[in-house]
Parts: structure tokens; C-alpha cells; sequence
């Protein structure tokens, strides 16, 4: 059974509609990609998902609709979102960032506990826990809205465009604990990216999506070996 299920999806702002029909699903456990173009309707979908937008279709849970949901109650079913551009809160230190991702929780050893667990997959969080979150680098404020959003102890993690921004070999380390936390974890993860390759190298499966449609899907393997995908995505 699908852990999410998403079924002629349709959504966008205002009049503007942007996806039109989509379906895809993410089992338990699995790490899952959505490549496209930018205006492909790829961070449309997460924003669809995490209850931003509002949408028509469907939408389940482990088997439950979550569509039409205000975002804390999303947030609240299991489904973390770790948004495009990172969404740190500059000013607050990276601890209280890390709190803010637990806000929902009420059981605050458990909390503790995982925020101690975060710094140890995360040391560079460790280290500078006091430290005003605006003034890490870009690839320590990845790796905190990560851990922010892990803070929920979601069972779907939603990874919108995570390499955006970073120097390749930052890409490499936040990719390599993304794979950690699945493997550790048994975390399901829905990951939105443009660096097509290196997401097809994590996913056990993927969806290209082209004007709000899903144009092509199958096994991570099956889409690296396609020539339309090597010569739109991969460059060769």
C-alpha cells in the first residue's frame, strides 16, 4: 500500500491553473523524485501537498485524504516540508529553528531527544547551535531546514529543490545524509530537484513532469537509460 497517493491532482494561484491531472504515489520507505523544467508545476505539487495551495483531487495519507487540509493539520498527519530556498528563520538561532520544527509536539523529552540525535547527524548544527541561523553558510542552512523539518518526526519527508543554490560538493554531502536518513530511518521521501542526475543516483523511482503533467515515470534506472531524459536533464 502506497504511504502517499495522489490522483488527478489539479492546482494553482488564483486563475492560474498550473497542474492539471497529476498522479503519483511514494511508498513506505522509498525515496522518490519529481524532475522538470523550472514552470514544469514541480514545487506547484509540493505546495499542493503540504495544503499551501489549495487543490482538486486527490490526495491520501495511509490511505487517509489529507487534501483541502490547513498546513499545520498536514503537518500534524506526518508530512514535513523542507521548502525551496530553505525558509530559515535568520534571526533566531539554529537551536530555536530546530524547536520551531517541533512546535506541534507536546512530549518534550522526546523532543530533547531528537533534537540531540539531529546533532549528531547534523555536527555542523552542533557546533553552532547559539549562533543566529542567518549567519551560516548556504549548505549549514540546508542541512538546518532539514533538520527542522525531520523535528516533527514526519513519516514523508517533502524535499523541494535541496541542491538550489549550493556548491557541488556541498550538493554531494546533503544528498549523501538525505540517503543516510532513509537508510537509517526507513523515512519516505518525495524530493523535487533539478540536478537530475545526482537525484536518479538516490530515488528508486521518478517522475518527469513537463506543463503540470506527469510525461513520463518509472525505476530511477529506466529514466537515466532514457534517451529523452539523458539529452533534456543528464547533458549527454
Amino acid at each position: 500500500m502506497s504511504l502517499l497517493e495522489i490522483t488527478e491532482l489539479y492546482g494553482g494561484y488564483g486563475p492560474s491553473m498550473v497542474l492539471h491531472g497529476i498522479s503519483l504515489n511514494v511508498m513506505e520507505g522509498e525515496i522518490v523524485v519529481v524532475l522538470g523544467a523550472n514552470g514544469a508545476g514541480k514545487t506547484t505539487t509540493m505546495r499542493a501537498i503540504a495544503g499551501l495551495i489549495s487543490a482538486k483531487g486527490a490526495i491520501s495519507l495511509d490511505g487517509k485524504s489529507i487534501i483541502g487540509m490547513n498546513p499545520d493539520k498536514v503537518v500534524k498527519a506526518g508530512i514535513a516540508l523542507v521548502p525551496q530556498g530553505r525558509g530559515t528563520f535568520a534571526k533566531l538561532s539554529v537551536e530555536d529553528n530546530l524547536y520551531v520544527g517541533a512546535a506541534t509536539r507536546r512530549d518534550r523529552a522526546g523532543v530533547k531527544e531528537d533534537l540531540e540525535q539531529w546533532y549528531e547527524v547534523f555536527p555542523r548544527l552542533a557546533e553552532r547551535k547559539k549562533q543566529p541561523a542567518g549567519t551560516l553558510s548556504g549548505g549549514e542552512q540546508q542541512m538546518l531546514a532539514i533538520a527542522r523539518a525531520l523535528m516533527n518526526r514526519p513519516r514523508l519527508l517533502l524535499c523541494d529543490e535541496p541542491s538550489l543554490g549550493l556548491a557541488p560538493i556541498v550538493v554531494r554531502e546533503v544528498f549523501a545524509l538525505l540517503t543516510r536518513i532513509n537508510a537509517e530511518q526507513k523515512m519516505a521521501m518525495l524530493i523535487v530537484e533539478q540536478n537530475a542526475q545526482l537525484a536518479l543516483e538516490i530515488a528508486s523511482r521518478a517522475y518527469l513532469l513537463e506543463a503540470g503533467t506527469v510525461v513520463t515515470e518509472g525505476t530511477a534506472a529506466s529514466l537515466r537509460d532514457s534517451d529523452a531524459v539523458r539529452r533534456a536533464y543528464l547533458g549527454y
